[in-house]
């Protein structure tokens, strides 16, 4: 039985590096390759420094942004778009200066975002709103400029409520 007990931990171990590779080899995440001409770099970009908070809501409920997000483990860099924590936070840290859009965060995530998918969950074409700022988002939400403490919400399909602004940005 101790031989068993002290091979447990190993095997947790081996067992959660199969499924990363096995994920990362069916192109589920990100494994360092640009995307959207965005560098997964070794250090964090500091000439373009910004943030913005992401809530995605699906009929009602809130759905995480991950921690982690552009951060893949296994090539040991960081995408100039990217999450540290759960909180919905995006970082943007580039070493150029340039436009990025939610479609360039959602791409680097490996989620879907488009009328009828947002992060994995499936909607009806017509059931997504955007919001930008508290003020309603027309377009494509795969367009939505990531500005300086843009407070984005994604409501995928009813009940919508009136987005609560977001001011944590603590020392963001």
């Amino acid at each position: 039985m101790r031989n068993v007990r002290a091979r447990l931990p190993l095997f947790a171990l081996v067992a959660a590096a199969v499924v990363a590779i096995s994920s990362v080899a069916r192109g589920e995440v990100p494994t360092g390759e640009t995307i959207d001409g965005i560098r997964c770099d070794q250090d964090e970009g500091s000439l373009f420094h910004i943030h913005q908070h992401l809530t995605i809501l699906y009929r009602g409920k809130a759905l995480e942004v991950p921690g982690d997000v552009g951060r893949p483990v296994l090539a040991g860099c960081l995408y100039w778009l990217h999450t540290h924590e759960t909180d919905g936070i995006i970082h943007v840290e580039a070493p150029v200066l340039r436009s990025f859009t939610l479609g360039n965060f959602f791409d680097i995530w490996g989620e879907p975002l488009s009328a009828t998918a947002v992060a994995g969950a499936r909607i009806k074409k017509g059931e997504l709103r955007a919001f930008v700022d508290g003020t309603r988002y027309l377009g494509d939400p795969r367009k939505i400029e990531l500005s300086l403490h843009a407070d984005i919400v994604l409501e995928a399909g009813p009940p919508y409520v009136a987005p609560r602004p977001f001011a944590n940005w603590g020392n963001n």
